[in-house]
This record gives structure tokens, C-alpha cells and sequence, in this order.
């Protein structure tokens, strides 16, 4: 049956936007590449302008969560093993000229990295001065005064010193602030939750037939073995896996970017588009199942945060009481942003969807949580006795939707909507 040419343009159009989903991340890493390294690409900064107050409005609160500034990777032989296993091939004269260079590369990263396991980068602390500057000159209004500005941070020494960074660069603009900050085992309750229940159907989800057989099909690594190492059997026998390795200095490729190396060294160039594609769909199906609402891990994992989400609701309620209340600021990890976004289905990451259907849609991890990922509620209000508080959610600094509310204005929503509803969902959640 041949379509009316109205509905056949849709139809075109309709498929060029799957089309144009599948490539988006293809298309990203041709522009910038580092952002295959999702969780490890380093800080980007605000990618749009602000939209105005609403007439009559001003901003008089801020409640943030934020992860930590960039960092050297977790595990000192994420860095020694490569390097370990590219010597010992140098050594028996089984690495290429290429695969020489590479292993000098990566001796001078380790190097750097030594004695530094998980630590905050200077980029990171610059990461949380420059976004806490930015929070300062967006809203003004905030931190005028000698208002208030209470801190916390998980116990981990990264969040601690990105939460430092921004207080000093938030007293450095006004001297007048009054701060407190804390980084304490008690409030891990909902700084960084930990669920047995969910973790135990996480652990189900990363074990599941449908993730491992969604990861074969982005198998990778095997061109770039040949092209580092001279014999295959050298690796057998000494029972190096060359994949893995190749994995591990793809690991070092995306990590170098948030350290003083990054504008020294390159190790992307020994990959080609397609196994940068891989490693990175490889990745974003997995962060879906362990922390995303993937049916394959409980479709609940979001609910991690739930904690933190009433945190959230009953400190505002607490500080919106006062005329000049300041702001809420919170320094922790990745692990805890992700399922956040999630929870509150901030541009709708909340969705539940088979790996399949991931692979074709906008759920892409790279924009939900870099190094110092954050979510910022900007609280307004008309005058010191309006109730009806309205307010806007900041993804990363830009403005973001939350699909399950209905706006008030534009991006802005009432703070009363959000409770309602949230406070309803978490509750529903925690009855079962």
C-alpha cells in the first residue's frame, strides 16, 4: 500500500528519529570523545543560558546534591596491572613499536597517579570553586548577607575537600557568610545509602543472561591486542588477558582527562570510533541495570535514594520557614546522583525499558553523571510571606524537567506539587 505523502514524511521522520537516537552517542564522541568516558569525563560546565526569573520572583534557597570533583581511579592496580603486563611483554620482545609507546605512556600516568588512589585532582577542586562561583553570580539573592550556608559531605576524603573547594570560593565572594560543615557516619543514612534489598536485586541484574548476552554484543578489543603485542601465545602463556588489558588502558584513556596529564598524553588514538562506541554502550547498559530502573534489576533501584529525597523535602520545609535561609549543600558520589536523577525522573531517566529498547533510546549516562554531577533545586518567592513556593530543578547547571509534575510556568514547579507526589511514591514504594 503506497502512504499519502503527509503520512509517509511522518513516517520518514519518525524513523530518522531512532536512527538519530542510536547515533546521538557516536556522533558526541566524534565531536568529543572524552565523553565516552561517562562516569570519568571530567566536569563539562552549564551547556545552556539560564532562563529568567518569573516576573515577581526571586530566588531565596538553594538544596544541592553533588558529586565529587575529578579524581585518580579506585584501585592502585588499575594502574600497576597495565603496566606490569606491557613490561613483562617488553621485556621478552613481544611488544610492537606501538605497544612500546603505549607502555611508556602508561608508565608516565601511573607515575603521576602513585600514592594518590582515589584522590581529588586539581581539577576537581577546580571543578566545585568554579561551580560554586557560577551558583554565587546565578543567584545573587542567595548568599547576600550574612545568611547561612550549611555543608555536608560523605566521610570519603574526595567529597570532603570538593565540599572545602566550594565553601572557600563561596566566602572568598562573601566573607559575610556564615558556614557550617560536617562529613560524619551519621548522616550516611542518606548521603550514601546503602539497601541490602537493592543491592542484593542489583547483583541479580549485572548477573542476568540478558545484560551478559546485550554485552556480547559490543565485544571488543582484539585489533588493538594485534596491534600492541607481536604474539598472541606470549599472552596465553603467561596468562595475560589481552582484552581485559586493552580494557584497562581504555580505562586510563578516559580517566586521563581529569588529571595534569590530560593535555600530554593520549591513549584514545590506538582506538577507532567503533571500539570507543563499544566500550562506552558496554558501560551504559550496565550503569542502566545497576543503578538505572532496569526490569532486570528490580526495575526499583532509584528508590536507593529515597532517603535523601526526604532529606531534601524536610530540610527545605525547614529553612523556606525563614525569610533569608541560604542554602543546603551536599558533597558525595556518583552512585547516589544516578539513581537520584532517576527517582525524580529528571528529564525522563526514570524510564523502564528492555536493553534493547536502551540502545535506542536518550537514556544516556554521560549527561546524568560526570566527575562533580550535581542536582540544584532553586527555590523562588514572591515576598518574605508567600507560601506558595515555586521552584526549578538544575541538572549539571542546566535546567531540567521533571515529566511527572505539572510546571507551573515554563521549567518552574510548585514545591507543594513535589512533595505531594514524591513523598506518595516513596511511601507507596517503602509499604510493599
Amino acid at each position: 500500500m503506497k502512504l499519502p505523502k503527509r503520512l509517509f514524511v511522518s513516517a520518514l521522520a519518525l524513523c530518522m528519529g531512532v536512527v538519530a537516537q542510536a547515533q546521538q552517542a557516536r556522533e558526541d564522541f566524534a565531536k568529543d570523545i572524552t565523553l565516552s568516558g561517562a562516569q570519568n569525563k571530567a566536569y563539562p560546565g552549564p551547556q545552556k543560558q539560564l532562563s529568567p526569573a518569573l516576573e515577581g520572583y526571586t530566588p531565596y534557597y538553594i538544596s544541592h546534591y553533588g558529586r565529587h570533583g575529578s579524581r585518580y581511579m579506585i584501585g592502585k592496580n588499575d594502574y600497576d596491572r597495565p603496566y606490569d603486563q606491557m613490561k613483562k611483554a617488553a621485556d621478552a620482545g613481544m611488544l610492537t613499536e606501538k605497544g612500546i609507546e603505549v607502555m611508556e605512556k602508561v608508565r608516565q600516568i601511573r607515575d603521576e597517579a602513585k600514592g594518590r588512589d582515589s584522590e581529588l585532582t586539581p581539577l576537581g577542586a577546580q571543578q566545585h570553586r568554579d561551580i560554586a562561583k557560577r551558583m554565587y553570580e546565578r543567584f545573587p539573592e542567595v548568599f547576600k548577607g550574612k545568611t547561612h550556608i550549611d555543608a555536608k559531605s560523605t566521610t570519603v576524603i574526595r567529597c570532603i575537600l570538593s565540599m572545602e573547594n566550594a565553601l572557600q570560593q563561596l566566602i572568598a565572594l562573601n566573607p559575610e557568610l556564615t558556614v557550617t560543615h560536617d562529613a560524619s557516619a551519621h548522616d550516611m543514612y542518606y548521603m550514601n545509602f546503602q539497601d541490602s534489598v537493592l543491592i542484593k536485586q542489583r547483583i541479580q541484574g549485572e548477573r542476568s543472561s540478558e545484560l551478559w548476552k546485550s554485552n556480547m554484543k559490543y565485544d571488543n578489543g582484539e585489533r588493538v591486542v594485534d596491534l600492541l603485542f607481536k604474539d598472541k601465545n606470549f599472552l596465553k602463556e603467561n596468562k595475560i588477558d589481552g582484552k581485559r588489558l586493552v580494557n584497562k588502558i581504555f580505562d586510563l584513556a578516559t580517566s586521563l582527562q581529569n588529571t595534569e596529564l590530560r593535555d600530554k598524553i593520549d591513549l584514545f588514538d590506538i582506538f577507532n570510533l567503533d571500539e570507543v562506541y563499544n566500550y562506552w554502550a558496554g558501560g551504559n547498559a550496565w550503569w542502566y541495570v545497576a543503578y538505572g530502573n532496569s526490569p532486570l534489576s528490580g526495575g526499583n533501584q532509584a528508590f536507593s535514594q529515597r532517603n535523601l529525597v526526604k532529606k531534601i523535602i524536610s530540610e527545605a520545609d525547614s529553612c523556606l520557614a525563614f525569610p533569608h535561609p541560604g542554602a543546603t549543600l551536599r558533597f558525595g558520589h556518583d552512585q547516589m546522583v544516578m539513581p537520584l536523577a532517576c527517582l525524580l525522573n529528571i528529564n525522563g531517566y526514570g524510564k523502564q525499558m528492555s536493553l534493547d529498547e536502551l540502545a535506542n533510546s536518550d537514556w544516556i549516562n554521560y549527561r546524568i553523571f560526570p566527575m562533580a554531577c550535581n542536582v540544584q533545586f532553586i527555590f523562588y518567592h514572591k515576598n518574605d510571606n508567600d507560601k506558595d513556593v515555586i521552584f526549578k530543578v538544575l541538572l549539571n547547571e542546566d535546567e531540567a524537567v521533571l515529566p511527572d509534575l505539572k510546571p507551573f510556568k515554563g521549567c518552574y514547579y510548585k514545591w507543594s506539587d513535589f512533595k505531594e507526589f514524591f513523598l506518595k511514591k516513596i511511601n507507596d514504594y517503602e509499604k510493599k
